[in-house]
């Protein structure tokens, strides 16, 4: 047990999450809300209201950040299939001289088509990138970004809404400020800030809703999403990166979600974003735009506008660029006029005008300034003394919290596990019924060493196969909260061992109860503890190897195939087919 705890540890701690690119921190009532959240006229005009009520208003006080960046470049080794193609070079160049900035209560728009690079720089500029070489300059407050505080001020909202989908709207973001908000704010003060996120985020309807599944049950899509923003939102941070918060939304849903992003950003907070083919409100909701070609080039950064009007123009005035049409989505055209196939048909490099433009000089001079830190006593470049929010003890009881709510509400994993426990203990006990008073020769013996044998056979397999599926589950969650910086590994890990603890042992009490008295062993205290100390010992040893061999694989699939190779092999060793004596190893 203690083996296949300390490899589920590590497992966690160290493997990357399967089947993606983003790695760890460097350095280490439910009808009634669904009718509530259908928004007819007057429904909108009383969200109106609220959001008028609470925009720019914050519980904490935060202190307002500006990003720089500078020459920014990102290279990954050239894929081998590129090598065979003819590619000769051994780098491959993702961002190519990259500058720009993204300022308190600005709402930045990472764009550009399918392979510019976007999410590449959201996720160099959120340090979530360790593999590749990353040069340039990085500064927040005119300070050199340092990953391991700068993910204490910042939060980041991925494509994929990941949360747990046995608990609510409201106990999400409640465990989300216990684990990243400081030590020091009071119990008092977090709720009063979560429930104003609520508020902000336009939420209330649904805060007592459990999650779900996606495509299953539980929250719409539109609203894990803006779930997504406010767990990131009750951290408090400074600055916040999106990754497509619109995609895949239906018009009326982006546009609930956007106006959640412009209350975020009303606060004063750093807000960036990457979009792919906004609409055309959509699109005017930023105020500032880099948009970025296939090559990860820079061929616009600046104001977007009114109506769009600061970046049509720019590209307007490009010899050769057709004229909006009326009624255009502006974003929609620049994506047309600024391909690369209207860069060969026009014979430029939308790229090298940029970087020859008054626009550009002018970037370059903002940047250069904010670059700089701020003069007198109130700059200075932040800094925490530790690296989590909470201590190790905090972070353990939070983790404990969270999963035994996820277990609790888990009756499909719970209720059947008891349901295959008390199964097996009948269909034991009348098989070996009263066998235990009627131990007289070496066959009624062999008898007993058959039921306690099945026992671990039937406990423990089912124990280890049945902890796979929610473990799975709950580990795409642990990734996001461990990137996030809420928590180290070892903290979730063992709560996740523990949790186990009181439902396994209940398991082995009713097991034990009905089998002793039904097969009829001889009662004594001390054979009585032994029999449940062996069937307990047998449902945590299964249990933790299903947990392992799940953290080390990179899905519940694979993690089962493992686990058809481990059970025969356990069974052929166990001493009950070949004695031990008989093993020749």
């Amino acid at each position: 047990m203690t083996l296949w705890n300390i490899g589920f540890t590590l497992a966690l701690s160290f493997l990357n999450p399967p089947g993606s690119s983003r790695v760890v921190i460097s350095h280490e009532k439910l009808s009634t809300i669904r009718k509530g959240d259908s928004l007819n006229g007057s429904d909108k005009e009383d969200v109106s209201k609220k959001e008028e009520s609470s925009k720019g208003r914050m519980v904490l006080p935060f202190d307002p950040s500006t990003l720089t960046f500078q020459n920014l470049q990102y290279c990954v080794d050239t894929p081998q299939e590129m090598r065979k193609g003819g590619n000769a070079h051994r780098k491959l160049k993702i961002l190519s001289d990259i500058t720009g900035a993204a300022r308190p209560g600005v709402l930045t728009a990472l764009m550009g088509a399918t392979g510019a690079g976007k999410t590449t720089l959201l996720d160099v500029l959120a340090g979530r990138k360790t593999i590749g070489c990353i040069e340039g300059e990085i500064r927040v407050n005119g300070y050199p970004k340092v990953q391991e505080t700068f993910v204490r001020i910042s939060g980041y909202c991925e494509q994929n809404d990941v949360h747990s989908p046995q608990i609510t709207v409201k106990e999400s973001l409640i465990f989300s400020a216990w684990l990243r908000l400081p030590a020091c704010i009071d119990s008092k003060t977090k709720t009063e800030f979560v429930q104003e996120v609520i508020e902000t985020i336009e939420l209330g309807g649904v805060k007592d809703a459990l999650v779900g599944t996606p495509g299953l049950r539980g929250l719409s899509t539109e609203q894990r999403k803006r779930l997504t923003i406010a767990v990131e939102l009750v951290a408090n941070p400074s600055i916040i990166f999106m990754d497509e918060p619109t995609t895949g939304l239906a018009a009326r849903a982006a546009a609930i979600v956007m106006r959640a992003v412009k209350n975020v950003a009303d606060t004063g907070r750093t807000i960036v974003c990457t979009i792919h083919q906004p609409s055309n409100d959509i699109f005017e909701s930023f105020d500032e735009l880099i948009f970025l070609k296939p090559g990860g080039s820079v061929i616009y950064y600046g104001p977007i506008g009114p109506h769009s009007s600061k970046v049509t123009e720019y590209f307007e005035n490009i010899p050769g660029v057709p004229k909006i049409k009326d009624n255009c989505n502006p974003a929609t055209w620049i994506l047309e006029v600024a391909s690369a196939s209207a860069e060969r048909e026009l014979g430029i490099d939308f790229a090298e005008i940029y970087k020859n433009s008054a626009l550009y000089e002018n970037n370059i001079e903002l940047v250069r300034e904010l670059s700089n830190p701020a003069s007198g006593p109130g700059s200075r470049e932040v800094h925490f003394p530790t690296q989590f929010a909470q201590n190790y003890w905090g972070q353990i009881k939070s983790c404990l919290w969270k999963l035994h709510l996820s277990y609790w509400r888990t009756p499909s994993y719970n209720l059947m596990r008891f349901f295959f426990t008390i199964s097996v203990s009948l269909i034991l006990g009348l098989l070996f019924w009263n066998q235990g008073t009627k131990i007289n020769n070496q066959q009624s013996l062999f008898n007993i060493f058959g039921s306690m044998y099945g026992a671990v056979i039937f406990l423990g397999c089912n124990s280890g196969s049945a902890v796979q599926p929610f473990v799975a589950t709950e580990r795409v969650i642990m990734y996001r909260e461990r990137f996030a910086g809420m928590y180290c590994s070892w903290c979730y890990t063992l709560a996740q061992v523990l949790i186990e603890i009181p439902y396994l042992f209940t398991q082995a009490v009713v097991f034990v109860i009905l089998t002793y008295s039904m097969i009829g062993y001889y009662v004594t205290t001390y054979k009585v503890f032994w029999y449940f100390y062996a069937i307990f010992s047998t449902l945590l040893g299964f249990n933790y190897l299903g947990m392992l061999l799940v953290a080390l694989t990179p899905n519940v699939a694979i993690a089962g195939a493992l686990t058809s190779f481990f059970y025969p092999l356990f069974n052929l060793f166990s001493g009950f087919l070949l004695p031990k004596s008989n093993v020749v190893m």
